[in-house]
């Protein structure tokens, strides 16, 4: 169950259209872990890998709900791997800055960003030049067998890590500046990157 992306500003994005967002990136990997669990106890051990985001450790503009389903499952992910540690099972994390990929063209945009009968939305502008950077980083980034050899890695450790990133040098920084840095100041970096 591929991961979905969704792009437009947040007061664009129907209730239906967050909904449809969350049910795949969200409780489509909530329903995986219900499934494997009761086995995974029973056995005294287990491994579940979560693919969540760098866009899950930082909001991004217009990519919003994208964000907010990363967000859930980085919450989920450490709350769960503190409830099943007992029993033997590992819950690992991984976080994938831009990777090229299908996604980028698989990207769904909201109604409201695109649809001319209701009038322009107010953040059209913006959200295409974010968009444009976005689209450029996907498709710049590496290969997505640099995520494939990270889960690799984090299925042949006894005792994986809790999070993994993994994307270009400078996403990596980012998360750590995001970290660091003054919110304020992480923020103004980030709108002016995106040209927002």
């Amino acid at each position: 169950m591929p991961a979905s992306g969704m792009g437009g500003a947040v007061e664009d994005t129907s209730i239906g259209e967050a909904k449809a967002l969350m049910e795949t990136n969200f409780f489509g990997v909530l329903r995986v872990c219900h499934a494997v669990l009761p086995h995974m106890r029973a056995r005294g051990e287990g491994l579940i890998v979560n693919v969540s985001s760098i866009g899950g450790l930082m909001g991004l503009p217009f990519q919003g709900l994208y964000s907010a389903s990363k967000f859930a499952l980085e919450g989920l992910s450490a709350s769960l791997r503190m409830e099943v540690k007992p029993f033997g099972i590992h819950v690992v994390l991984l976080e994938p800055g831009d990777i090229c990929t299908s996604f980028t063209s698989n990207r769904r945009t909201v109604r409201a960003a695109t649809d001319d009968t209701s009038g322009a939305s107010v953040y059209r502008e913006r959200y295409a030049a974010a968009l444009s950077r976005i689209e450029a980083d996907e498709q710049g980034g590496p290969p997505p067998d640099v995520v494939a050899r990270a889960l690799v890695r984090i299925v042949n450790r006894r005792s994986p890590r809790p999070r993994y990133v993994v994307g270009p040098f400078y996403e990596r920084i980012a998360v750590w500046a995001g970290r660091t840095l003054p919110a304020g100041l992480f923020e103004r970096i980030l709108m002016t990157y995106y040209g927002v």
